[in-house]
């Protein structure tokens, strides 16, 4: 597989419109890089109307820029998904904005200092919670809240395999946090079900993003260095965590609900 062409945003093939999410309004928290950007494009170059939220307005616009660039469309709106008086306005400036919102992949998230569990200090710990977590709870809790009461919906939510599928040393924080991510996820899917929602999850390995680049590591380094420990022989895409995504949110996965669905190269087998 030429993983360069896939990942280089300037493949015609990739980039041609389709209509699978015409109509659909999509929200991506973490919008602005990595996989939530990838996310996104996907989303528009699919025919939906995608907002890319996050903290930092400057990669929101520049998501929104390469959507514009290839013929969709998106808009950006800046928000902490820590703050709940955050969240309320982000789903409501998206219903207001768009006239409704069909889909949610919950993706912001950070990975925390490298420490072992009794050398991290209370103030780490509780800001990689409150965005990992906390910020997926309250998004999927407004979220519902709009869908429930509009026909239902689809939520994805960014687990990870360190979190109920493989030990992660030195990040404890963070995998405490997916694993939580993976539990809220099953349980809400079963609780709003009934309503039309459809709750999901997806707990990628190792992927082309800024987020697994050790530091002072380069990008060659880290591909020798997965090529080495990914059974795949390779380390994954962006582009292929949004094509998961894409079907979870999709009526091709209509009876899937509350899975978590692993994307690591058999790095878990």
């Amino acid at each position: 597989m030429n993983t360069k062409r896939l990942s280089n945003q300037g493949g015609e093939s990739q980039h041609q419109m389709t209509a699978r999410f015409t109509n659909k309004v999509v929200l991506v928290t973490g919008g602005g890089s990595g996989i939530g950007r990838s996310t996104a494009l996907a989303f528009a170059r699919e025919g939906a109307t995608v907002v890319a939220a996050g903290r930092r307005e400057e990669p929101l616009a520049e998501t929104v820029k390469l959507i514009e660039a290839r013929g969709g469309q998106g808009s950006a709106i800046v928000a902490d998904v820590t703050r709940g008086d955050d969240v309320v306005r982000l789903v409501e400036t998206v219903v207001a904005r768009h006239g409704g919102l069909h889909i949610a992949f919950n993706n912001a998230g950070v990975l925390g200092t490298p420490q072992r569990i009794g050398d991290v200090d209370e103030a780490t710990w509780s800001e990689v919670i409150a965005i990992n977590l906390t910020g997926v709870w309250l998004s999927m809790k407004h979220e519902i809240a709009h869908m429930s009461r509009n026909g239902g919906g689809a939520i994805i939510n960014m687990a990870s395999i360190f979190g109920v599928h493989k030990s992660a040393p030195m990040y404890g924080a963070y995998a405490a946090t997916k694993a939580a991510v993976s539990a809220l996820t099953r349980t809400a899917a079963r609780e709003y079900i009934a309503q039309g929602i459809r709750i999901n999850a997806v707990s990628p390995g190792p992927i082309e993003a800024p987020m697994s680049l050790r530091p002072g590591e380069t990008e060659a380094q880290r591909a020798e260095r997965y090529r080495e420990t990914v059974p795949l022989g390779r380390i994954g895409l962006a582009e292929e965590v949004a094509a998961a995504v894409l079907w979870l949110a999709s009526p091709e996965s209509s009876f899937i609900v509350g899975h978590d669905l692993v994307i690591d190269g058999g790095v878990t087998i």
